[in-house]
């Protein structure tokens, strides 16, 4: 008998140290799940920030090798002043106390990335236009290609030419990113949502330099 109960000690010892070891394993391959979960959601981040900086590569591969016309060009930058200068009226009318410190859309998008406020701000600003930071993103490289030359159409000068802008844009940009973010662009536009940089009947008959240096302190100072 004493046998028999030695020997029962010793199995059951023996699975107490089984399960044990059993247990230690358990906990290492959670551990690797974890460790795999976790680089999975890294790996496909990366990927979907190489995904949007090769569409954003595409689009200035775009702008740099399409030729518009001059009329073409000024239409589509009209309508991306119209569209920046909205983000930044819409942002600074939800942060109206750090209106003075945001006289730019460019100084929101520099901001942005350490303001927490501001950030928040920007990304309901965009929802409720309808837009994606890649379409701003888009739309300011077609500002920095083609701003320099580029005049603004007021209101009355576009007039004509807008009826059929949708149709216009997707026959002449031929990068789908690009194309789609001025279509939203004019979706903004002439919904009313943007407004536009022309304010008053006097402002419209003033050089078309004038109206491009009052763009230019309203969107990229």
């Amino acid at each position: 008998m004493a046998s028999e109960g030695t020997s029962l000690k010793g199995f059951s010892a023996t699975l107490s140290r089984l399960e044990k070891r059993l247990e230690v394993v358990k906990s290492k391959f959670e551990e690797l799940d974890e460790a795999a979960i976790s680089l999975t959601e890294r790996l496909e981040q990366h990927k979907q920030m190489l995904a949007l900086q090769a569409h954003q590569d595409q689009v200035w591969v775009s702008l740099l090798e399409d030729k518009f016309t001059t009329e073409e060009t000024n239409l589509f930058f009209t309508y991306v002043a119209d569209t920046l200068h909205c983000c930044h009226s819409h942002v600074v009318k939800k942060l109206p106390d750090l209106a003075p410190s945001l006289p730019t859309t460019a100084c929101i998008l520099r901001r942005k990335i350490k303001n927490r406020r501001i950030n928040v701000a920007w990304e309901s600003a965009l929802r409720d236009l309808g837009l994606e930071n890649s379409d701003v993103k888009a739309l300011c490289a077609f500002f920095v290609t083609h701003g320099y030359q580029a005049e603004y159409f007021s209101p009355v000068q576009r007039q004509n030419l807008a009826e059929n802008v949708d149709t216009l844009i997707r026959k002449v940009v031929r990068n789908q990113v690009l194309r789609d973010s001025l279509l939203r662009a004019v979706q903004v536009v002439e919904k009313g949502k943007a407004g536009t940089l022309v304010l008053t009947t006097e402002e419209e008959h003033k050089p078309a330099s004038s109206i491009k240096e009052h763009f230019s302190n309203q969107v990229t100072q």
